[in-house]
């Protein structure tokens, strides 16, 4: 499996590209702010063709350039119903006080093709297959993206190139809810610290230790690292997927 990203814009939400091989259908996790220049760099070194985008949450630095790519491109988003009027509306994400404006007033819209994740549903899209995991707490709408994939390729994280990973190593996009040392924030709209933690000992803490952690932002790591050294996982336990 090909796993390519780079972060994307001031905020550096790091923007995804999987695909089974070079030469093949994509799926495109998270582009977030002017990373269309970074996506089609991907797209043309590897021949790829994109058939989706996977959104982990709804908040700005993550869904920036959905509209206009999947517009270009005619193909559909994919996000969660708990963050679908972000796509429209991402003010709703911030604290913002009387008067302010995000961005300057920065207006966004969904794409024509929207379509809703649910928990546990498992996507096929080209030779691609992830199982979607609801994981609320930095936004109501927040989900992961786990594959049992093996990839390997090698290349340098922060550069639009491919991301080398050990061998036969499950992989978890996990949005703004797991990073290397910290974990997603809980002080914006509709941020809930304990549902973090909650998420957290399901979704994450019941992967195996090898487990790749790709993030919304900063470097990889993996569920093994995270449970022996990130410091807000101290205390947690691993829950039963479902509750």
């Amino acid at each position: 499996m090909l796993v390519t990203g780079f972060p994307a814009g001031a905020l550096a939400a790091n923007c995804y590209v999987v695909a089974p091989a070079p030469a093949e259908e994509c799926v495109i996790i998270d582009p977030g702010q002017d990373a269309q220049r970074g996506i089609e760099e991907i797209l043309a070194r590897h021949r790829l063709k994109p058939i989706a985008v996977l959104l982990t949450h709804g908040h700005i630095d993550h869904v920036w350039s959905v509209a206009p790519l999947c517009g270009a491109k005619d193909i559909p988003a994919f996000i969660h119903p708990g963050d679908r009027e972000l796509l429209s509306d991402p003010a709703k994400g911030f604290p913002l006080g009387p008067g302010q404006e995000l961005f300057g007033g920065l207006t966004l819209s969904e794409p024509d093709d929207v379509r809703e994740l649910t928990d546990g549903t498992a996507l096929t899209l080209g030779g691609v297959e992830l199982t979607v995991d609801h994981a609320p707490g930095h936004t109501p709408g927040s989900v992961t993206f786990r594959t049992a994939g093996t990839p390997g390729t090698p290349g340098t994280p922060g550069t639009p190139g491919a991301l080398g990973m050990p061998e036969d190593a499950g992989v978890i996009f996990s949005g703004d809810l797991l990073f290397a040392g910290s974990i997603g924030r809980t002080d914006l709209p509709g941020g809930d610290h304990r549902e973090i933690l909650r998420s957290l000992s399901r979704v994450c803490l019941t992967l195996p230790d090898e487990t790749v952690v790709l993030a919304g932002h900063g470097p990889r790591t993996t569920v093994g690292a995270e449970r022996r050294g990130n410091p807000f996982l101290s205390g947690l336990l691993p829950a039963a997927r479902g509750l």
